[in-house]
């Protein structure tokens, strides 16, 4: 069943583990093999296969060709660990929606809704995650696990974030990227949910998300936006009031005014961004909330952004 065909069913956040389940199911089936494999247990070398060892990891191929028992010896024996990270901030509570459109359609409906996707494709691995939440202070930390216990309250958290109140709530990116950086000290996968809308301090910004690549982390950065507003600047040339939502300022004006300054000035933010992460090997995952969900999401699954 598509999404779109789901849209009374969905409209709340009850529904999310379900919602995120079909996702999985069905971006599963559309492939020949998941995509999800080779991070958390990559080959180094063989050895000799000891009476009384698990068959788990026998080389059955080898064992073919030589008449030999070999194990597939690995560099990390453990699970893929992989933490969540999402801006909770005002802005991010963008746009307003209508009482018919999906929840996932904002830039926090959309980052909870791919992150519950995440987990369930991580639960299907047994692989451990974990969630942080941050605005102008640092709301949540869970560190990495595994079981259905943590799974189950992780998703909580999820859905709090749906139905949280939505009080002036600025971004201190810089700060808890450090903080969470600082954190995390086995090899992880790193995924971050933000607008980007914070400070004024690009090289600050970039040093932060260049020191959650420290130990060797795998960072991904899924940057949402609502493209027709807060990039295109589609509005029509009558006198408008933009409030900021963080600060609560006004600012009248005639968007035509504005528009072709703005958009400059936005792209070239967003282009520094995009060069940024490219430098520091970061996966950069630039997503319009108003598009497809699930062509967003399951084509940088299946080009293997994630974890390939």
């Amino acid at each position: 069943m598509k999404i779109e065909e789901q849209k009374e069913l969905i409209s709340g956040f009850k529904h999310l583990e379900l919602l995120a389940n079909q996702v999985v199911e069905g971006f599963i089936s559309g492939m020949h093999k998941s995509p999800f494999h080779g991070f958390s247990a990559e080959f180094a070398e063989h050895k000799t296969y000891n009476v009384g060892e698990s068959t788990k990891h026998i080389d059955w191929k080898l064992f073919a060709k030589t008449d030999r028992l070999y194990t597939k010896r690995f560099e990390e024996e453990t699970n893929l660990r992989c933490h969540l990270i999402i801006d909770n901030s005002s802005s991010m509570h963008y746009p307003k929606l209508e009482s018919n459109q999906p929840f996932y359609e904002s830039k926090i409906g959309f980052s909870v809704l791919a992150s519950a996707v995440l987990m369930s494709l991580l639960k299907k691995q047994r692989d451990a995650v974990g969630l942080s939440v941050f605005s102008d202070n640092y709301e949540y930390y869970a560190p990495e696990k595994g079981s259905d216990r943590h799974h189950r309250m992780l998703l909580h958290k999820l859905e709090d974030l749906l139905v949280s109140p939505k009080q002036a709530k600025s971004t201190d990116t810089i700060t808890f990227l450090h903080q969470i950086a600082e954190k995390m000290h086995r090899r992880s996968m790193i995924v971050i949910f933000t607008d980007m809308f914070q400070e004024d301090n690009q090289e600050a910004l970039f040093n932060a998300l260049q020191h959650l690549k420290h130990n060797k982390h795998k960072v991904v950065l899924f940057h949402v936006i609502d493209e027709k507003r807060e990039l295109n600047f589609d509005f029509d040339n009558t006198p408008r009031k933009f409030i900021d939502i963080e600060t609560g300022e006004i600012v009248n004006l005639f968007a035509e005014n504005v528009k072709e300054e703005y958009e400059k000035t936005l792209q070239s933010y967003f282009k520094s961004l995009s060069m940024a992460c490219a430098q520091n090997k970061i996966k950069y995952v630039p997503v319009n909330v108003g598009a497809n969900f699930e062509k967003i999401l399951t084509t940088y699954l299946a080009e293997k952004q994630m974890f390939g």
